[in-house]
């Protein structure tokens, strides 16, 4: 049997549980910059807050309806997911971290156990040592579990936020339950082969035949349907890929106009992603380097440019990277532009112990120390304690975040003080 844990509207319960004042009451998140919603509590759901609705169209709302908004606390939601997904581990080995806020779970050996007195446990251990609340769905495959999930959310007064699909009888019902738009694993493409043939829900999907779906759908989706079928064919990714690509971007708070100031934002982004790469022991082969205007300001000029840039051997040293990603900057950089976003993303990347050697180029030996002793330093003391000279040694992201939360969990003055 697998299990699909879901934390209940993830990043509204982790500002939540630090600021119990907030329970019950309407909650959204906004992105980066503070740029739109993307997370609502129910409550904020129910007030008519659509997802992705920009913060400033709506701040008048936000006060007549009394909503609490907060900036995208990523740390705190980091370690949070953290917590709760290290106590699913103390239930079964077998698990895959789907997302964020949602894990498949495994139970192999469980053939005398009752597994939804099982979820009961698990979500009442992890809403104690947590305080997050979770929805658990269990059934015979993860797109039945996925399924699962849905009803003990909808139908969270009556399920207890558990539902299980144990029988022949309950996996029908669900099927005739689930509207097709809403099955995981089929895309907008697949969606409008399948209404065009008069499929509505995953029931009627289970029973087309073979032969149709394989052609139409490709073996991905003869998998999943066997999985709605009851028959598990969508397995545990339980070893976690490294990213095929790593980008840092972002929109600055203003507009900047001078190539020193962009300068220092794209040697921030490009140590960014250096960082990242090194913690799943990676080396990448190029690098793109891009810049915006800002789109939406009046009588200003439009420009948006990219540059990709080859590097002569496969590294993950911040100095190489930010070298070139500089270099890529001067060739698309140009005078009299207010620019809004830039941002670096690093490609071709493959694991560093098996990196193509050059013949006459390789990756200096002395940054590979250096760079382990620079990440041994932050993590030890905190990011951005050593910085290249020209990254701005005061400040980090220059973000606008002006309903930021404290970091509770992750940075010791942040810690709560219980009175």
């Amino acid at each position: 049997m697998f299990a699909l844990v879901d934390c209940n509207n993830f990043y509204a319960s982790c500002e939540r549980v630090f600021q119990p004042q907030w329970k019950g009451k309407p909650v959204v998140i906004l992105s980066n910059n503070d740029g739109c919603v993307i997370a609502r509590s129910n409550e904020a759901k129910i007030l008519g807050i659509p997802m992705g609705a920009p913060a400033f169209k709506y701040q008048k709302q936000f006060k007549h309806q009394k909503i609490k908004v907060f900036s995208s606390n990523y740390p705190l939601y980091g370690d949070m997911s953290s917590r709760v997904m290290s106590i699913l581990e103390k239930y079964t080995p077998n698990v895959e971290i789907y997302s964020i806020d949602e894990a498949f779970l495994k139970f192999e050996g469980f053939d005398l156990f009752d597994l939804e007195k099982e979820g009961q446990k698990m979500r009442k251990h992890i809403k104690k040592w947590t305080g997050i609340p979770v929805s658990i769905g269990i059934a015979p495959s993860k797109a039945l579990a996925k399924i699962a999930n849905k009803i003990a959310k909808k139908f969270a007064l009556k399920t207890e936020g558990i539902y299980c699909i144990d029988t022949e009888e309950k996996r029908i019902k669900a099927l005739k339950w689930a509207a097709i738009s809403d099955v995981w694993g089929v895309g907008r493409k697949n969606l409008q082969k399948l209404e065009a043939i008069g499929v509505t829900n995953a029931w009627q999907f289970s029973l087309l035949p073979d032969k149709w779906v394989r052609k139409q759908m490709s073996v991905l989706g003869l998998r999943l349907k066997k999985d709605l079928q009851g028959i598990a064919s969508i397995q545990l990714e339980e070893v976690q890929v490294p990213k095929k690509g790593i980008a840092t971007t972002r929109s600055f708070e203003g507009t900047l106009t001078s190539f020193s100031d962009l300068e220092e934002r794209i040697s921030t982004f490009a140590s960014s992603c250096a960082e990242k790469m090194r913690k799943q022991k990676s080396s990448c082969k190029a690098i793109l380097v891009f810049v915006r205007s800002d789109p939406h300001k009046k009588n200003t000029s439009c420009y948006r440019n990219s540059c990709v840039l080859t590097l002569p051997y496969a590294t993950n040293s911040t100095i190489i990277l930010s070298r070139y990603a500089i270099l890529g900057l001067r060739k698309i950089f140009k005078e009299n532009i207010a620019y809004k976003k830039a941002g670096v993303m690093i490609m071709g990347l493959s694991p560093t112990d098996k990196s193509q050697l050059s013949l006459f180029q390789n990756n200096n030996e002395k940054h590979i120390a250096l760079m382990k002793s620079l990440d041994q330093i932050h993590k030890r003391f905190g990011p951005y304690r050593i910085k290249l000279a020209n990254q701005d040694l005061k400040r980090t992201w220059k973000m606008k975040q002006q309903h930021l939360s404290s970091r509770f969990t992750t940075e010791l003055k942040d810690i709560i003080t219980v009175k």
